[in-house]
């Protein structure tokens, strides 16, 4: 069963758990149901972080079955996914893809905003070095995600390049169904200017990532 591995170490850590995990229910397919039931009545909405957040789109659904998502049979499934999530992708209203580098080298650096301490108007900072390193002046930076630093550099600044930039921040499952990269425009983390911001620390030449 999927989740039952899973369900019973979560279980164990709540009130009760230890009676819940060893009662079950474990018939087919009851631990997807179980599991979902258990996050529902774990989670409470606080400030920001509303319960909304445990509610999957297809995307989501597809991306949290480990047994199936990366199997051979559904690479047409993972295609079909890509393809509708580029299909999500909002363009710059403007035709503009640059921003200012400075204030998008500020928001790679920051990682606060929809915890539920946040309050609803402080601006989301994109938490880039989390998973990337970007410039090579930076000593701390996560290697979830590959390296970006040289990005624009090595790519060149072509339309082809700006775009598969911009889909990629605005929403990266659009290229790889199962990324670990936030969707930072299809989930409203960032605006389209903020998106700007970090397209231009990512491909201006006077970038510090580019030097």
């Amino acid at each position: 069963m999927k989740h039952r591995a899973l369900l019973v170490a979560v279980a164990l850590l709540l009130p009760g758990g230890a009676a819940m995990a060893q009662s079950g229910p474990w018939g087919p397919g009851a631990d997807d149901a179980a599991f979902a039931q258990m996050l529902k009545t774990s989670f409470k909405g606080r400030g920001v972080a509303t319960l909304d957040r445990l509610n999957q789109d297809e995307t989501q659904v597809f991306c949290s079955d480990p047994e199936t998502v990366y199997a051979p049979e559904s690479a047409a499934r993972r295609e079909e996914i890509e393809k509708v999530n580029l299909a999500s992708v909002k363009w710059p209203a403007d035709g503009v893809w640059l921003g200012d580098w400075k204030e998008g080298e500020k928001i790679a650096q920051s990682g606060r905003g929809n915890t539920w301490t946040d309050k609803p108007e402080q601006v989301n900072g994109g938490n880039c070095y989390n998973c990337h390193q970007i410039s090579a002046e930076e000593i701390s930076h996560g290697t979830i995600g590959p390296s970006l630093h040289n990005y624009g550099k090595l790519r060149g600044t072509d339309d082809a390049v700006m775009k598969a930039t911009w889909a990629k921040i605005y929403n990266s499952k659009s290229n790889n169904a199962c990324s670990n990269m936030p969707r930072a425009g299809h989930m409203g983390i960032l605006s389209e200017e903020q998106m700007k911001h970090l397209m231009a620390l990512l491909l201006d030449p006077r970038s510090p990532v580019n030097q």
